[in-house]
């Protein structure tokens, strides 16, 4: 994977109400509280940061873009309010070589949930990606997640099947439903 064209898939998108912008470590002072949030980890696997220095620590090794073996781009942008610059949440792909996102994930502080911007980000970061030569978008959520199925639809994608104990939330084996977003 190249490091330019890492760098080239994340490069900072506007939308009416939004600003996506390369996630950087110093994101970490503004994310930390609002990922104390208990609500957050109800569908995802992420692991609650222990300190704003462990968090910053994380986030500056993704400033490279690249995986850590070097095998694919790591896009993660920061997604913040146009209107007043609050962070509210992070969107992250993961793009192979052959130029298909094998990943697409996002998540958004629950102060932000319910007001269409995890769906007008998602859709910006997907119409980004196909811009960009990515035929191929893949993301998935735990079944039951009937609002995160709401965002992806809303962002062009469809269900194309269910993934047996894909994921572990809270130490149980969960199933995914996958989408896919085609260019």
């Amino acid at each position: 994977m190249q490091a330019d064209f890492a760098r080239k898939l994340c490069r900072p998108i506007q939308t009416s109400r939004l600003l996506l912008t390369p996630l950087m470590g110093y994101h970490a002072e503004a994310a930390i509280g609002p990922l104390q949030d208990d609500a957050i980890y109800e569908w995802i696997s992420m692991n609650k940061p222990r300190s704003v220095e462990s968090l910053r620590a994380n986030w500056t090794r993704l400033e490279s873009r690249l995986s850590t073996d070097g095998t694919e781009a790591w896009p993660v942008w920061s997604v913040t309010s146009r209107a007043d610059g609050t962070l509210i949440g992070e969107v992250d792909a993961s793009v192979d070589d052959n130029h298909v996102c094998t990943n697409l994930g996002y998540y958004f502080f629950s102060d932000f949930w319910g007001q269409g911007y995890a769906s007008e980000a998602v859709r910006a970061i997907a119409d980004h990606l196909v811009h960009q030569g990515i035929q191929r978008i893949v993301a998935t959520v735990t079944v039951g997640n009937h609002a995160s199925a709401q965002v992806l639809k809303k962002a062009g994608f469809a269900f194309t099947r269910i993934i047996p104990e894909n994921d572990i939330l809270r130490g149980a084996p969960v199933d995914d439903e996958e989408y896919v977003r085609t260019a």
